[in-house]
C-alpha cells in the first residue's frame, strides 16, 4: 500500500532499507542504530534522500552548535570580481549576474573559470551553456588566449542533463549561461517562463547548498535594466550582481544584494581584444583633464565606492524650459537630489531655477548616490546658471542641508588626501584639517568660488 504524504518511515543511512517503525538493528545490512526518521513526500527528489518520495525529517538544532563557514571562500582569481563578491565567492552560495546582451557576461564567466584553474583550484569546473555551441565557446577561449584545460563544458538546456552532470562530476565551480535557457519537463516544455525559472533555479541552488561548491548564473535583463523573470529569483540566490557599461570599453560590476559581503564595492573593467581587463587604479579615470580654461557647469568631488576613493567630475547644463513644467534629465544622479539642491540654491542663494530645464551628467558614466556630492553638484548648477566657471584644480566635499548648511561626511581627510595626491590644490569641505579650506554654508561656498 502506498504511503500518503506526511507519513513517517525509518530509513537506514547505510543501505537505504525502510521500515514503518524504528528498529535498533537494520535487518538488511545488520548495522546498529542506523535508522533515521523520514517523512513521505511525493514531491521530494532523489537528491533529498536515497529514495524518491522520501525525505529526511529535519529537526531544529541549537544555534550555538552550528558550524560556521567563515573564511570558506573560493577565490576566482579576478581581483575586481572578488572585490565585488566580498573577497571571493562563499562556498555553498549562488551568484546571479545580470546585464544587457553583448556586455560581456559570458566572457566574464569564461575568464573566471580560467583564472580559477590557474589559481590551483582543487576540484572540477563545469561550464553549462544553453545559448552557444561548444565550438563557439572554444573559439572565444582561443581568441582571448584562455587556457581551457580543466574546464568541462556541457551544451544543453535540459535541467535533468545538468543535474546528471553535476552528480557525476561533482564540480566545485558551476557556471550556467544563462538561467533563462534552462527548462525541465516537470515545469513544462517552454524555457524562460516564470514557473521554469523558479523551478530550475531552485533545483540548482538546492544542489549547491548541499556541497562545498559555488554556482554562478547569468540572467537576461529587461529594457529598464532589471533582471528579467520573477523577483523571487533574486531572493533565491545569495548574491545579485549588476553588469553595466558607460561606453564601449568600460564595464562596471556592483552587487545589488550580497549575503556575505558589502554592496558598496564596485569592480571596474576595460573591454579589450583580450577580454575584460581589471582596472587596478581607477582614481583618475572619471576625470577630464583639460589644457585650456575650465568650462562653466563643471565641478569635481571625491566619492567612496566601498574601500576606494574616486575623483569624479559632475557636469551641469541649464536651459530655459521648453514647456510650462520644467524637467530634470539625469541617469547618473537621482533626479530628486538634483531638484532638492536646485531648490536650496534658489531659496538660499537667490538664483532662479524654477524656469530652467536641468541636465546633469557624470564624466565616465559612474552612478553617484552618496551625500558627499551635494556641494559639488550645487557648485556645478550655480556655475551653469551664471556662466562663471569653478576655479581649476578645486574639489568640493560635503552634504547640503535644506537650511543651506554644508555638513560633514565620513572620511573627509582620506578624500582630501587622495585629491591632493592627484594635483588638486584647493579642497573645500566643512572640516578643518591640513590643506582644507573650510566652508560651512552655501553662501560662503559661493563667495569663495565665484567672487574672485
Amino acid at each position: 500500500m502506498r504511503k500518503k504524504n506526511g507519513s513517517l518511515l525509518y530509513k537506514c543511512i547505510s543501505c537505504g532499507y525502510t521500515s514503518p517503525r524504528w528498529l535498533g538493528r537494520c535487518p538488511e545490512c545488520g548495522e546498529w542504530n542506523s535508522l533515521e526518521e523520514c517523512i513521505v513526500d511525493q514531491n521530494a527528489k532523489a537528491a533529498a534522500g536515497t529514495q524518491k518520495g522520501l525525505a529526511v525529517k529535519i529537526k531544529p538544532v541549537p544555534l550555538s552548535a552550528v558550524i560556521t563557514l567563515a573564511g570558506e571562500r573560493l577565490i576566482t582569481g579576478i581581483e575586481e570580481f572578488d572585490r565585488v563578491l566580498g573577497g571571493g565567492a562563499m562556498k555553498r552560495s549562488a551568484v546571479l549576474i545580470g546585464g544587457e546582451p553583448g556586455i560581456g557576461k559570458s566572457t566574464l564567466l569564461l575568464q573566471t573559470a580560467a583564472a580559477a584553474t590557474r589559481g590551483g583550484l582543487n576540484g572540477r569546473i563545469l561550464y553549462v551553456t544553453g545559448e552557444e555551441s561548444a565550438s563557439q565557446i572554444k573559439s572565444r577561449a582561443d581568441r582571448l588566449c584562455i587556457e581551457s584545460t580543466g574546464i568541462e563544458i556541457l551544451c544543453t538546456t535540459r535541467l535533468e542533463d545538468i543535474l546528471d552532470a553535476l552528480n557525476s562530476l561533482n564540480p566545485v565551480l558551476v557556471f550556467i549561461d544563462s538561467i533563462q535557457t534552462v527548462y525541465s519537463a516537470e515545469a513544462g516544455l517552454v524555457p524562460g517562463t516564470v514557473s521554469q525559472l523558479k523551478y530550475c533555479a531552485n533545483e540548482l541552488v538546492g544542489w549547491i547548498k548541499e556541497r562545498d561548491a559555488v554556482l554562478l548564473m547569468t540572467a537576461h535583463v529587461t529594457k529598464e535594466g532589471i533582471i528579467a523573470g520573477p523577483k523571487s529569483l533574486e531572493h533565491l540566490v545569495d548574491t545579485v550582481i549588476s553588469f553595466e557599461r558607460n561606453n564601449d570599453e568600460v564595464r562596471f560590476l556592483h552587487a545589488r544584494k550580497n549575503r556575505f559581503g558589502s554592496v558598496d564595492e564596485i569592480g571596474i573593467f576595460q573591454m579589450g581584444t583580450k577580454g575584460l581587463i581589471p582596472v587596478q587604479d581607477p582614481s583618475t579615470m572619471f576625470l577630464t583633464r583639460r589644457n585650456g580654461t575650465q568650462p562653466e557647469g563643471v565641478a569635481c568631488t571625491a566619492v567612496f565606492e566601498g574601500t576606494r576613493v574616486f575623483l569624479v567630475e559632475i557636469q551641469a547644463l541649464t536651459v530655459s524650459a521648453k514647456a510650462a513644467i520644467t524637467r530634470v534629465y539625469s541617469d547618473k544622479i537621482d533626479t530628486a537630489r538634483i531638484s532638492r539642491i536646485a531648490a536650496v540654491l534658489e531659496k538660499r542663494a537667490g538664483l532662479r531655477f524654477s524656469d530652467q530645464d536641468l541636465y546633469i551628467n557624470v564624466a565616465g558614466g559612474v552612478r553617484l548616490t552618496e551625500s558627499a556630492i551635494d556641494a559639488a553638484l550645487a557648485a556645478a548648477l550655480y556655475s551653469a546658471r551664471t556662466g562663471i566657471p569653478v576655479p581649476r584644480e578645486t574639489v568640493l566635499i560635503g552634504e547640503l542641508s535644506l537650511a543651506g548648511e554644508i555638513r560633514p561626511v565620513s572620511r573627509i581627510r582620506l578624500r582630501a588626501k587622495t585629491a591632493q595626491g592627484l594635483g588638486f590644490t584647493t579642497i573645500l569641505a566643512p572640516e578643518k584639517t591640513d590643506g582644507i579650506t573650510v566652508t560651512t554654508d552655501i553662501k560662503n561656498l559661493i563667495k569663495i568660488l565665484f567672487s574672485k
